[in-house]
């Protein structure tokens, strides 16, 4: 961590305000929407929201989270195991073409920089009125998923229900009392499908910037709790399952990523030599992910890689004669789950609750599933845009003062501009000129000069 002082502290402040400008990422809502938001959080939820606050919903998040998107509860039924995910009912509130849809599809996502965030919705829906906050009623979608013993996924059913949140538990605290029956069960299918599939893992390990309340900050990778691999099985179950839904419905939006090609999974062989991970030749890339330990920070920079390595996720609308394909997870996937925090997930759910009342899709949902991936490819790119700026803001603060040190690293991929180069620790991927050194090797380089206004750093090669 680098030690909380008034020059670090203004350099991160300013260079975080400039990151923001740059990109032009909202720190405010207009005041029609700040109205439009008050409004519908006022809205009581109607009569197509049946009651189900009999049902023991809970929610794992990281603990500081109060935009909660999902609740869940889970039984036992024969043989399959029943997941009832709940997901903040958003399109109760949001209506296509009002003023909260329209500010939406400007925003895209919610944007994370380390010292706050530019949120999709007004606060009072996205951390009030629509957030699954413990202890009151909410309406919310709840999805019925059915998990066979194989970890194959079907969605028996969508409504729209009145829930209650009986516990908001915490990643890094949660007991496993307190969780549903049935819990450890679904992620075991799951995972064990994944691997029948040959998926790589679908979630990453994060490169975060970690600000602490004294003022200290620094760039740590930070591993996934095994609480979280097992949460995010939920959403993969539910995803999974309503793609198939939309699908086999002839509509959807769904998310899509290429295959690692060749050139990027010989580059992904010279980044695990790098963090000094030895991945046999005959191993594949998805078994060879599944070895790593989880708790070792070299995992969490290699699995990073590894989702720079896919070049990608993008949407993709419905198309009769395509099947759309996420390399990830080696299936139709879509996206339903964080429709706080995604504007497309939204229109999916309504779509979702359609299709499973035997009921067309509406026309609006449909018309919007044509223009959303262009909309959230722009989101996404601002999103990530803004992230790299953050780390790379960081990466300069960090280093600064460390000029002239020399550093071990590896070449991992080589053109006409000269070598990209991955250092070890810290975990930094740098392009530098070389000459006679070939993907692979391993080389010495220094840190030549750092400016943290420009958010830049200068390597070069000394052996």
């Amino acid at each position: 961590m680098v030690s909380a002082n008034d020059d670090v502290t203004s350099a991160m402040e300013a260079g975080l305000d400039e990151i923001r400008a740059d990109l032009e990422i909202p720190t405010g809502f207009p005041p029609e929407v700040v109205a439009a938001a008050e409004a519908a959080a006022a809205a009581r939820p109607g009569p197509e929201h049946v009651d189900r606050t009999h049902r023991r919903f809970v929610t794992l998040d990281p603990e500081s989270s109060v935009d909660l998107d999902q609740a869940f509860d889970i039984e036992i039924s024969g043989d399959d195991v029943i997941l009832h995910y709940a997901i903040a009912d958003v399109g109760w509130f949001v209506r296509p073409g009002d003023a909260l849809d329209v500010e939406a599809f400007e925003r895209g996502v919610t944007v994370y920089l380390p010292d706050r965030r530019s949120t999709l919705y007004p606060e009072v829906l996205s951390e009030g009125a629509a957030s699954l906050l413990p202890d009151v009623d909410r309406p919310a979608v709840v999805f019925t998923v059915r998990v066979d013993e194989g970890g194959t996924t079907r969605l028996d059913g969508v409504e729209r229900a009145i829930i209650r949140n009986h516990a908001k538990l915490a990643y890094d605290a949660v007991d496993p009392a307190d969780l549903p029956a049935g819990f450890d069960e679904l992620h075991r299918r799951i995972e064990l499908a994944e691997i029948e599939r040959g998926a790589p893992r679908v979630e990453f390990p994060e490169q975060e910037v970690r600000i602490e309340d004294g003022g200290s900050f620094g760039l740590v990778f930070r591993p996934r709790l095994q609480s979280e691999e097992q949460n995010a099985a939920l959403s993969l179950a539910t995803n999974l399952a309503v793609a198939e839904a939309l699908h086999d419905a002839g509509t959807g939006l769904f998310r899509v990523m290429p295959d690692v090609d060749e050139r990027r999974y010989r580059r992904l062989r010279h980044s695990a030599r790098a963090f000094g991970l030895e991945w046999p030749t005959e191993m594949p890339l998805d078994a060879f992910e599944r070895s790593l330990p989880r708790d070792d920070p070299r995992t969490s920079a290699f699995l990073i890689a590894v989702r720079r390595a896919a070049g990608g996720a993008s949407y993709a609308a419905y198309d009769a004669d395509e099947r759309p394909w996420h390399s990830a997870v080696a299936a139709m996937y879509s996206q339903a789950t964080a429709p706080l925090r995604r504007l497309q997930d939204r229109y999916v759910v309504e779509a979702a609750l359609a299709v499973a009342d035997g009921r067309p899709v509406p026309d609006e949902v449909t018309a919007a599933f044509e223009v959303l991936p262009q909309a959230m490819a722009r989101a996404d790119q601002r999103a990530n845009r803004a992230e790299r700026q953050a780390l790379d803001l960081a990466e300069a603060v960090c280093l600064s003062g460390s000029e002239g040190e020399i550093f071990d690293a590896v070449v991992i991929d080589e053109g006409d501009w000269g070598v990209e180069v991955q250092i070890a620790e810290p975990a930094v991927l740098v392009r530098l000129p070389a000459r006679r050194v070939d993907p692979g090797d391993d080389i010495r380089v220094r840190l030549e000069s750092v400016d943290v206004e420009r958010r830049e750093v200068v390597f070069d090669r000394v052996s």
